[in-house]
């Protein structure tokens, strides 16, 4: 596994909790657009496609959370080891977390990806 420096993951940590907090409130977001496109049209079809977003919305709000969970897990890991020893964080080297960048890039792609379609499906019923 590969060596990185306890900043620059620290670093890389501070940025997807940052990520996390931006994802949450955009989620936010599109579910008030949805809640007005399901105020304004009581199509089912249209009800039908409001309630698969609210259901995928919902799904990634948890996995927001669970995300940010295992980030600050993470952190509180390499907390607790400078605790225990005296070596600077800056000349320390830890194992690279990269199932949590690759959790973190799969999440960015699919709610990236849930955003485009949400927004062709306002587009067409707003």
């Amino acid at each position: 596994m590969e060596k990185k420096y306890v900043y620059d993951l620290h670093a890389e940590h501070k940025e997807w909790l940052n990520k996390m907090s931006f994802y949450k409130d955009e989620i936010k977001v599109m579910r008030n657009r949805l809640s007005e496109v399901a105020a304004k049209n009581t199509d089912r079809e249209v009800q039908a496609h409001v309630e698969h977003f609210q259901n995928q919305l919902i799904v990634q709000d948890e996995q927001a959370d669970i995300l940010r969970h295992n980030i600050k897990e993470y952190e509180n890991v390499i907390e607790d080891h400078l605790k225990k020893n005296d070596v600077a964080a800056d000349h320390l080297k830890w194992d690279d977390h990269s199932h949590l960048r690759d959790d973190v890039d799969t999440f960015e792609k699919i709610i990236n990806d849930l955003r485009r379609e949400l927004i062709t499906f306002l587009s067409r019923w707003m």
